[in-house]
């Protein structure tokens, strides 16, 4: 059974740092293109950033890009979201996702399997 288990999240100041954790268990970590998600309330889910199979190759929104970084330790089974600067727009439950295949990364349909979320609230 494919488990996802975000953690991380939480309540901070405008301009402070967070970094949500995935640890993932069931699959073959290694083999999974890994991606965060979030979702603010009456919005669609939207794509935040992803991380392929050797960690080499990394995307993000263009909201996000400059202040997140994704990582991933495939030792540890672990994808990280370091997520600084943050703004009262980043606000959002943040979902951890898998995906075995690079199809469309930026595309909620493509990932399989998801984790049950992790609240971040910035205030302003």
């Amino acid at each position: 059974q494919v488990q996802l288990v975000e953690s991380g999240g939480g309540l901070v100041q405008a301009g402070g740092s967070l970094r949500l954790s995935c640890a993932a268990s069931g699959l073959t970590f290694g083999s999974y293109v890994m991606g965060w998600f979030r979702q603010a309330p009456e919005k669609a889910r939207e794509f935040v950033a992803s991380i392929h199979r050797s960690g080499g190759n990394l995307y993000y929104a263009d909201s996000v890009k400059g202040r997140f970084t994704i990582s991933r330790d495939n030792a540890k089974n672990t994808v990280y979201l370091q997520m600084n600067s943050l703004k009262p727009e980043d606000t959002a439950v943040y979902y951890c996702a898998a995906a075995n295949t690079a199809f469309r990364w930026y595309s909620p349909d493509a990932y399989g399997y998801w984790g049950q979320g992790t609240q971040v609230t910035v205030s302003s």
